[in-house]
């Protein structure tokens, strides 16, 4: 068994023991929900160690007792911190081909009633997926003069900060049609960036919200993205998450998640489109 206070590497720039791991690990568990397994060990060393050289502190401990003594300043710090964001313009294409073809299409005629859409991407990270879900509406057609409402939130606040000014380095573009990137963004003066156009940002809300915490929106939604999420949370966490998301639902709405992720022993209230699309069924 490994000592507690045991050090990582001696030519750390910062001491991190064991311990240090496990309170973090603890913390990440408690803050977030997110699980911190053994093979994390490196990753977290480099993420928190940009807060304790932000701080001027000289090791982990030191850093952890501050965050125990500020929660109320530096938690948000802490999860931004340890949350990952890889993200990409239509990432996983094949939903948003699922959208255009056969979704949008029939909610057109399900919701002519109330003439309302609600889509929420949860887990938005710097809102790209939302602003994809905003092109593909205007690429099907979808009546825009309709009440439609894209609410992205996520844990971090920094990215949620990036999604609502929808600023992004030019490269980020890169794989989308140039027809597509004419026809939805502006490009900066100077060539380096691109901005999303006012007609798709004003069809998206962000929020930083905690999935762990109370959900301050009623629902329900016809459409829920959480992709790429629930791949750092236990079993336990994924039932509770996913039941909260099927409540969120009508009957025939329709769950979108990860290409790694599937709800197999988690839940029975979908069934498996394929292609990591699932519909609710009760």
């Amino acid at each position: 068994m490994m000592n507690s206070n045991a050090v990582m590497s001696d030519d750390r720039e910062f001491q991190m023991t064991n311990a240090d791991f496990e309170r973090i690990s603890k913390l990440a568990m408690q803050y977030s929900g997110i699980v911190l397994a053994e093979h994390k060990r490196n990753m977290v060393y480099s993420r928190i160690a940009r807060r304790v050289r932000a701080l001027k502190l000289n090791r982990f401990s030191d850093y952890l007792n501050y965050l125990e003594h500020n929660h109320a300043a530096e938690a948000s710090d802490f999860i931004n911190a340890l949350t990952t964001n890889l993200t990409s313009f239509f990432r996983e294409n094949h939903h948003f081909e699922f959208l255009k073809e056969e979704l949008f299409p029939k909610l057109m005629v399900a919701n002519q009633g109330s003439r309302k859409l609600r889509i929420w991407s949860a887990g938005c990270s710097i809102g790209q997926e939302a602003y994809s879900i905003a092109m593909t509406l205007k690429e099907s057609s979808f009546p825009l003069s309709w009440d439609v409402k894209i609410l992205a939130t996520d844990l971090d606040s920094n990215v949620v900060e990036t999604g609502h000014s929808a600023i992004y380095p030019v490269d980020h573009v890169d794989g989308i049609d140039d027809g597509m990137v004419k026809k939805y963004f502006n490009r900066s003066h100077d060539g380096r960036s691109v901005q999303v156009k006012e007609e798709l940002r004003k069809l998206a809300f962000f929020k930083r919200l905690n999935l762990l915490e109370e959900w301050p929106m009623k629902g329900p939604f016809d459409i829920i993205f959480c992709r790429n999420v629930v791949i750092y949370f236990n079993k336990e966490t994924q039932r509770i998450l996913f039941d909260r998301y099927a409540d969120m639902l009508p009957i025939g709405g329709h769950l979108f998640i990860g290409h790694s992720e599937n709800l197999n022993g988690i839940t029975d209230r979908f069934e498996n489109l394929g292609n990591t699309i699932y519909r609710k069924i009760k």
